[in-house]
């Protein structure tokens, strides 16, 4: 399967470089995989097609501010994206990392010091002069490349999903962002369950795929954990013949990593590398509410698996031509 199967035409102008003012008017485009139905709607009316008895389960990780700027001692600007800031040394992507030798220092904002030492699987190993949790008081929201523009006080929070509590993402799970603590406590007042797991999104969920065949890339791992209370919650409303609905591709990867053999979500925690394109067959997540993604990227190929490649390619036009926003603080679709 080829990469360049997964690619698209999209116009710069329809990547949303902002937040909308209230989260859930994003539009929502719902996608039917059974009649190839597409229809647009609004994000809150997301409360019709969730149902008394299904069960919503939600990413509540947290992003922390894990992009740093500092500078050579020849003045030469450095930016320091860390990748695992909690490993033990951490790993960050280093620009420009073919000019910085192994043990150079690199001052920061705030005046500490971060050693930028050998490669690791993906970046730099990094070592710092303070505890990490001191480093990141002054690191930066990690915005992702395409919003062309230096994060703001206000992208803190925008950022974030309402619900985010388990610090250690440097992605948000940006599906979840659509969402009100109004549109979840109607959901619940409606009957739907919530289930919390946690994948905190980072490299693994936003390298790029550089191999030519869909098969041979490999993802990086990123940190799960599905609690008891919520595999339970998960098992009880699939057995009772409800749907699960998963809040993005974070989501989706959590819950079928942690399926046990006999087809239940177990609960379990560890590092997550799976990599799920078409021809995969899920067995947990019923409904998945997604963003538009990038062209050529591994969650274009999840939701491809998840709905059909022919049905997200043709979804994807109509979203292009009537004027959709992309992306992270874009808009969403509902595959059901």
């Amino acid at each position: 399967m080829k990469v360049s199967e997964f690619s698209y035409y999209l116009p710069k102008e329809l990547i949303a470089s902002h937040p909308l003012k209230e989260r859930d008017a994003a539009r929502l485009m719902v996608v039917d995989r059974p009649s190839g139905e597409i229809s647009g709607k609004v994000f809150r009316d997301i409360v019709k097609y969730i149902k008394k008895g299904d069960c919503l389960v939600i990413n509540d990780t947290r992003v922390i501010p894990a992009r740093l700027y500092g500078k050579r001692k020849t003045g030469g600007k450095v930016e320091i994206f860390l990748i695992d800031p909690f490993s033990d040394p951490p790993t960050a992507l280093v620009k420009p990392s073919k000019k910085i030798v192994s043990g150079e220092e690199i001052e920061l904002e705030n005046g500490a010091i971060a050693i930028v030492l050998d490669k690791a699987e993906v970046g730099r190993y990094v070592k710092f002069s303070l505890p990490v949790e001191d480093i990141l008081k002054s690191g930066h929201v990690p915005l992702p490349p395409y919003i062309d523009r230096t994060d703001t006080p206000s992208d803190r929070e925008d950022y974030q999903t309402v619900y985010s509590s388990s610090p250690g993402a440097t992605a948000s799970p940006t599906a979840g962002l659509h969402f009100t603590k109004e549109l979840i406590g109607t959901l619940e007042e409606n009957g739907v369950k919530i289930a919390r797991l946690t994948l905190h999104t980072n490299y693994g969920t936003f390298s790029p795929v550089k191999t030519d065949n869909v098969e041979d890339h490999k993802m990086h791992g990123e940190y799960y954990e599905l609690k008891e209370e919520a595999a339970d919650t998960i098992n009880s409303v699939r057995s009772s013949g409800n749907r699960v609905f998963a809040v993005g591709t974070t989501s989706v990867r959590a819950l079928e990593t942690s399926v046990l053999s006999g087809g239940k979500a177990g609960a379990s925690s560890g590092k997550s590398k799976l990599f799920i394109y078409p021809g995969y067959r899920f067995r947990i997540v019923d409904g998945m509410i997604t963003n538009f993604h990038l062209p050529e990227s591994t969650l274009l190929m999840m939701v491809s698996a998840f709905a059909g490649s022919g049905l997200v390619r043709k979804a994807y036009e109509k979203a292009v031509n009537e004027r959709y926003r992309f992306f992270s603080y874009g808009d969403a679709m509902l595959i059901m």
